[in-house]
């Protein structure tokens, strides 16, 4: 991947640019405790599995697949957004940068133009960028509701790129897929000890140092 002359590189944010996967995890398990260790355990494990997905999403599965209640109202569903958000922003921003990305970004963005495309709710995650002091170096920060997939697209619209000549830069399968539907090149970040996501094919990096010059 290194040298490949890239129009634009597309990052997923957590487990990619910053060491916050534990943090979401940690967060999911104590918003559902309170319904026991069976179902903690199922919503880490499902967590686990879907990477990438939005927290919305993963409220509603929970609610209609584990707890097998009705369908969240709104106010519900902000509520638990509104805790999960406490739970986790500070540490995110507290977080230890995935090794190498920082000096990455800051190469990559004095000669082309990079992009985060995330699962993170969108205004959380410009406040996140932001204090990390991290906004400078990005041309677009994308977040959820809408699908991966679809940010991406907006992405190589808005800024008219060229897909074979994108990268994007992912930890979860989610990120591969969407990828993959939008015709870009795909990276997947694999910390070591953790299992790897993706098919055997994908080219995959324990950290963003091996990226550097």
């Amino acid at each position: 991947m290194r040298g490949t002359n890239w129009q634009s590189i597309i990052f997923d944010f957590d487990g990619v640019i910053v060491e916050s996967g534990d943090i979401k995890t940690n967060a999911f398990a104590d918003l559902y405790q309170s319904y026991g260790d069976p179902i903690v355990k199922e919503v880490v494990r499902y967590h686990k599995l879907n990477g990438g997905l939005s927290r919305y999403k993963k409220f509603r599965y929970f609610q209609q697949y584990l707890l097998k209640k009705p369908p969240l109202t709104q106010n519900e569903e902000d509520k638990l957004d509104e805790t999960f958000s406490r739970l986790v922003v500070e540490a995110v921003i507290n977080s230890d940068s995935v090794p190498g990305a920082d000096e990455f970004i800051q190469i990559e963005a004095s000669r082309i133009p990079l992009f985060i495309a995330s699962g993170t709710p969108e205004m959380e995650l410009n406040t996140i960028v932001t204090r990390r002091g991290l906004g400078p170096y990005f041309t677009g920060v994308r977040g959820s509701p809408k699908l991966k997939e679809t940010l991406i697209a907006e992405i190589l619209s808005a800024h008219d790129l060229t897909p074979e000549r994108v990268l994007m830069i992912g930890d979860a399968l989610i990120d591969y897929q969407s990828a993959q539907i939008n015709n870009l090149a795909f990276l997947g970040r694999v910390r070591i000890g953790d299992k790897n996501p993706f098919p055997k094919h994908v080219k995959t990096v324990p950290d963003l140092q091996s990226l550097l010059p």
